[in-house]
């Protein structure tokens, strides 16, 4: 309840000033604001608790769970090209948003068919027992039963009753048992006496299912419901920067309430109420995008106007192909696309030859360009455009340990109060980010803008070294914290709460140039693909987090750590080689800043201070 009511406040706070500025801009932007709040809202609200749903429910192992979480967003950033394309030529960014909402409406209600909580059994001496759960979030308890008594698995010391205690090594030791149970004593290592975990399969293959039909959905909408905000402003309206500002804070007050309220009800009151109010948000936004109407339900004027997001050539989809239009035709385009995106993320090792593939054919075309068709001036552009791509694919592959590593350690290794009032979820802890973009975003921009005002604002590459310290430095607070662990081996909740600002910090000086600075260090005849290569770039980045995040895994008995000690140590080497990896890229990008802006001829620093005005497009893409 603290966090919520924290949440109150700090929307309270942030959003007044916010839609006042609103009714200074046309009447659509409060559709599509309202809308992309909702989309983030399902979207964010169901990433915070996929690992824990992977690894607690169906019982996946740490590392193919990491793999699987790392394929899913990937194919998340991925899509967007295929939907933006299909859009451009065919559907219009509106028809190509209201179904892509559907496909994520449809995604998270299935994700609520979760059915029975997968089993797993101890074979000890010929003889199997059965691993018990019991519990949700914090109170989540796994037990053994013996046949005669069930002993709580490394349970509180101040359990009554039996328990098995773990010991270094893997092994386990039981106290309490009864004088005639068949259970020994002590066994050895307990991680060989696991078997497989029994899924059912039906509800395993409606797991990924949901998640393809998610995947899709995004890739229809995400994209175009950015482009679409670009539409309401002519070319030389001053506006159109703030409306794009106005349309960021949306999307982080949608992740927002997300964590905090899908994060609650998945780890307390069951997966399917989570997933449930995340599919129930997704409606809401689909309902205010069709009906174009913040009161969808009543009558009245329409605020998007009929131009904005139309098809390009609306006769074309009417026309018949077979026995259906041409538009039909799309919308039956994602059964195949959901189908491959379904094997893809059972199969992590085809998703990064995907991605692999994809780079390869960019890198080749860009090539071929540059030596074809470019000056010297436009390679040294280019050349500068990739190496900043390269460095955020680097970022943004450890900042988004987020929703994986970081989110296992709130959960394993973190003292998360559980009393009532101050009770706070490892999925709430997710919010930690989008609260404090909605807190610092309106800050830096102001600094920025003082910054240049006085010809001091940092040139590109610099902003993006200080990116790279600064995620570097939110692990090594991690690190820093745990000399700080009490005997459960749980560090304190401000290290992870001081993590994520530095993180958050780092994303303020990154992301606001992103996008702008594809868009302007490219030649015009490029402008569309290098966008399609920042995607591509995020995906990869993705997916390269969630590689990383397997190194974070830990052996885990019905999805409880087995030995929660050893885990923060796992935690700690780590998060000291990210931040290390981080602070290293940072300082010697911030050395070399003052050379590579030149290859920009200018613009680099001329991003930098517009950089204020622009933070809404790079991290609309990035989201």
């Amino acid at each position: 309840m603290l966090i919520i009511v924290l949440g109150i406040v700090i929307t309270l706070v942030t959003c007044i000033p916010v839609f006042n500025q609103m009714r200074q801009h046309p009447k659509g932007l409060h559709i599509l604001f309202f809308a992309e709040m909702w989309e983030r809202f399902s979207f964010y609200g169901m990433r915070g608790l996929l690992i824990f749903y992977l690894t607690q429910h169906f019982l996946f192992d740490d590392r193919t769970a990491q793999g699987q979480y790392g394929s899913y967003t990937a194919l998340v950033y991925l899509l967007p090209l295929l939907g933006g394309f299909l859009a451009d030529k065919y559907l219009g960014n509106r028809k190509a948003i209201a179904f892509g909402a559907l496909l994520l409406v449809a995604g998270h209600l299935t994700m609520g068919l979760h059915g029975p909580q997968a089993t797993q059994t101890m074979r000890v001496d010929g003889a199997e027992y059965n691993l018990a759960v019991e519990g949700r979030g914090g109170s989540r308890q796994v037990f053994i039963e013996t046949g005669t008594q069930r002993c709580l698995f490394g349970g509180d010391a101040s359990h009554e009753g039996c328990r098995a205690n773990v010991s270094e090594g893997g092994s386990i030791t039981f106290t309490g048992l009864d004088a005639d149970s068949p259970m020994p004593t002590v066994i050895p290592n307990v991680m060989e006496t696991l078997s497989e975990p029994v899924r059912d399969p039906l509800y395993t293959n409606i797991l990924f299912l949901a998640l393809a039909l998610i995947v899709m959905g995004v890739g229809y909408l995400k994209a175009n419901i950015s482009s679409i905000v670009g539409q309401l402003y002519e070319d030389a309206d001053p506006r159109r920067d703030a409306g794009f500002t106005l349309y960021y804070y949306g999307i982080n007050l949608g992740a927002f309430w997300a964590a905090i309220l899908c994060g609650y009800l998945g780890q307390t009151v069951g997966w399917w109420a989570g997933f449930g109010l995340a599919a129930v948000g997704m409606a809401v936004g689909w309902l205010v995008f069709t009906q174009q109407r913040l009161v969808f339900w009543m009558p009245g004027e329409r605020q998007l106007p009929e131009h904005v997001g139309a098809p390009p050539i609306p006769e074309l989809l009417a026309k018949k192909v077979g026995p259906v239009s041409v538009e039909w035709w799309l919308y039956l385009l994602a059964i195949p696309g959901v189908a491959a995106v379904w094997f893809l993320l059972q199969t992590p090792q085809y998703t990064f030859a995907t991605l692999m593939s994809g780079l390869v054919l960019f890198g080749g075309y860009l090539i071929y360009y540059m030596v074809t068709k470019c000056n010297l001036r436009e390679i040294q552009e280019l050349l500068l455009a990739l190496f900043l791509i390269f460095m955020s694919v680097v970022f943004w592959s450890l900042f988004e340990q987020g929703g994986s590593s970081l989110n296992q350690f709130a959960e394993r290794n973190t003292q998360l109060p559980h009393d009532g009032f101050m009770t706070v979820t490892a999925a709430q802890t997710q919010s930690f980010n989008s609260g404090f973009i909605l807190l610092f975003a309106p800050i830096f921009a102001a600094l920025w803008a003082w910054l240049g005002a006085r010809k001091l604002d940092p040139n590109t590459p610099l902003k993006f070294a200080l990116a790279l310290v600064q995620v570097g430095l939110g692990f090594w607070v991690l690190v820093w914290g745990v000399q700080f662990a009490d005997d459960s081996f749980r560090v304190p909740l401000v290290f992870l709460v001081l993590a994520y600002l530095l993180h958050t910090t780092g994303e303020l000086c990154l992301s606001p140039v992103g996008l702008s600075m594809i868009t302007k260090l490219s030649p015009a005849a490029v402008v569309s693909f290098m966008m399609a290569g920042w995607f591509l770039s995020s995906a990869f980045a993705q997916y390269v987090a969630g590689v990383i995040a397997q190194f974070t895994a830990s052996d885990t008995v019905a999805g409880q750590v087995l030995d929660p000690g050893k885990a923060l140590m796992t935690y700690k080497d780590v998060f000291w080689s990210l931040g290390v990896v981080a602070i290293i890229l940072g300082v010697l990008l911030g050395l070399f800043s003052f050379l590579l802006k030149y290859l920009g001829h200018g613009k680099a620093g001329r991003l930098a201070s517009k950089a204020a005005l622009e933070a809404e497009a790079a991290r609309g893409a990035a989201e």
